[in-house]
């Protein structure tokens, strides 16, 4: 059965073809998708856990008890799993294990476009590349069979083109895999220094195994066009390469891209006169094959960050440049991102943003969009929950240097519980004068409404008890607690004034649902009036002084052509009231039973 795929959906298959039994991950873009479809096969446990971390630990324990597993993040979420990443590649596996990172070069929506191939060399452990849906699908398949044959897990990197894209898909049966007995072995599975040292030697000795299936393998093959011109290329990079080039040049591609096909590169050496290298993003396969004494071109004609595209090869190569329509700047209008309408976020930033005392610890999601016009809430950035631990070293430095200036720390319900939640101990047990706010907008929200603890709802649809917030904070040490509607702007500035004054640890909770997920059945009972109004504007009161505008709300609107009046696009409120009381003419009013 051939069906149309993107990268995302076939990783799903794969697994399931492979005979995969349990799947953990943290949602995160490029990779969300692949989780979400992993769960639509009912013959895979499925779940979204806290953080990357736990998910790769969760599938080394499924290991352990004999079952086929797989992890999946993006990029920088192997950052949070490097630490069990390392040793799980000295322990090994007893069931397969693959673990997929989602690169982004372009920095789409991400903090960095950090190149994991780093990883695979770093941790000794082999790598795949795909470079459409139909190898994604089959290399998943065969990765769980290597981790088996070499006793350790495997890396997959995909990338946003690969992740995102479509191409055919050939699907078959699903493989029932027989499960692997579970045998103590501590010398094995226990790191101890005294078992540690043999365990590494066993990693890099099935590490050099595996150069002669690189050499081998049907993923590294070479296509002779006859050309005295070659290019060695990876993923979706020879993909447009091909485009670009066609049969002018022969190809060494790369598919199995850790240990690289060392042989295989000095036959095509042998092939041709000159060599270029086309990869996404370091030059890691460049530099590897240099060091092979191997004269290739590289990263001096082709750009250093960024993705790549069949134009940015063909001009780098051929020189030229295809011609396009290029657009009106005249008529070209910066939009930068905003919150959305209806969005809490708003009032707590409105009302934040105002405090020119607060220096400000933001994270990432969609509370990064505080740092912008017209709020202005945001100081500084780092990662996935940095935001309380920054702001903690943030308030010692401010308490070391005598300054006048308070430390306020943000980040969301879904970040919090990804590793938030250490930092908030750090702060209670080290007592920093830092007041958090955790915005718990009842979902993950920028990654696409994914699940996670406080919503009460597993992957798999299954209720479950929501993680409460506020009791998870008291526990944790912190005596100033506060749990406020967002969108009464009074409340929230009352408390944002207390956490100011106090000079201890303090957390707020800002409680009110994203405006554009599903609401659940706690949802609709916590919140039965939740966006069910609209409002408008009466212009017969209003006088033009655009102080609404500094909601940052993209269903309001200014006619400074004709009336010089604000005007509200009903179709887009929500009716979260926040622009009416910061309007001080009373214009913007309610529809009531809108």
């Amino acid at each position: 059965m051939k069906k149309l795929m993107t990268g995302n959906e076939a990783a799903a298959r794969g697994a399931y073809e492979a005979g995969v039994k349990f799947a953990a991950a943290y949602p995160g873009t490029p990779s969300t998708e692949i989780m979400e479809n992993v769960a639509t096969y009912n013959e895979i446990t499925s779940e979204w856990a806290p953080n990357e971390k736990t998910a790769v630990e969760s599938i080394a324990g499924a290991s352990l008890g004999g079952v086929r597993s797989l992890a999946s993040m993006k990029h920088v979420g192997l950052n949070v799993a490097a630490d069990p990443l390392f040793t799980f590649a000295y322990t090994g596996v007893n069931g397969g294990a693959v673990i997929v990172t989602a690169d982004e070069p372009g920095v789409y929506s991400s903090q960095n476009e950090q190149d994991n191939r780093y990883y695979s060399r770093a941790a000794h452990l082999i790598m795949f590349e795909p470079s459409d849906s139909m190898e994604t699908k089959e290399m998943i398949k065969e990765a769980f069979a290597l981790s088996e044959k070499y006793d350790m897990p495997v890396l997959f990197r995909m990338t946003t083109r690969i992740c995102h894209s479509k191409s055919i898909v050939d699907c078959f049966d699903r493989e029932e895999v027989p499960d692997k007995p579970y045998e103590k072995n501590v010398p094995k599975y226990c790191p101890l220094p005294v078992n540690a040292m043999e365990m590494v030697k066993k990693l890099k000795g099935n590490i050099e195994a595996a150069k002669d299936y690189s050499n081998n393998c049907k993923w590294n093959y070479i296509e002779d066009n006859g050309s005295k011109i070659g290019v060695i290329a990876s993923g979706v990079s020879y993909r447009y390469a091909k485009e670009v080039l066609g049969d002018d040049v022969s190809y060494l591609k790369i598919g199995f891209s850790y240990p690289l096909p060392d042989k295989l590169i000095k036959e095509f050496s042998d092939l041709v006169d000159t060599i270029y290298v086309i990869e996404e993003i370091d030059p890691v396969m460049e530099n590897d094959i240099k060091a092979m004494g191997i004269d290739v071109i590289g990263k001096e004609v082709f750009p250093i960050s960024g993705e790549l595209s069949p134009d940015v090869i063909r001009g780098a190569i051929l020189g030229e440049k295809i011609e396009t329509v290029e657009p009106d700047q005249d008529y070209l209008v910066n939009r930068p991102a905003s919150l959305c309408a209806g969005c809490p976020h708003r009032g707590l930033f409105y009302t934040l943003g105002k405090k020119k005392d607060a220096i400000i610890y933001s994270d990432i999601g969609c509370y990064s969009l505080g740092l912008g016009q017209p709020y202005n809430a945001g100081d500084a950035i780092l990662c996935m929950g940095a935001s309380i631990s920054g702001g903690h070293g943030l308030a010692k430095a401010l308490e070391a240097t005598n300054s006048d200036k308070k430390a306020f720390a943000v980040l969301g319900d879904s970040t919090f519980f990804h590793s938030g939640m250490t930092s908030l101990l750090d702060v209670a047990y080290n007592q920093s004068d830092v007041c958090t706010i955790i915005l718990d907008n009842r979902i993950t929200g920028m990654t696409g409404h994914q699940e996670n603890p406080g919503s009460g709802m597993t992957l798999s649809g299954e209720e479950v008890e929501p993680a409460d917030i506020e009791q998870i904070v008291r526990a944790l040490g912190i005596k100033n607690v506060r749990t406020v509607n967002p969108n009464d702007l009074k409340a929230t500035e009352e408390a944002i004034n207390w956490g100011m004054e106090l000079k201890e640890p303090s957390v707020i909770i800002t409680r009110y649902p994203c405006a554009l997920k599903r609401f659940s059945k706690l949802d609709k009972e916590e919140f039965p009036e939740a966006f069910k109004q609209s409002c408008y504007v009466d212009t017969d009161v209003c006088v033009g002084c655009r102080l609404c505008l500094k909601s940052g709300c993209p269903a309001l609107a200014f006619n400074s052509t004709v009336e010089n009046k604000s005007g509200i696009l009903e179709d887009m409120c929500l009716g979260c009231g926040v622009c009416q009381q910061i309007c001080p003419m009373g214009a913007i009013k309610r529809h009531e039973n809108a």
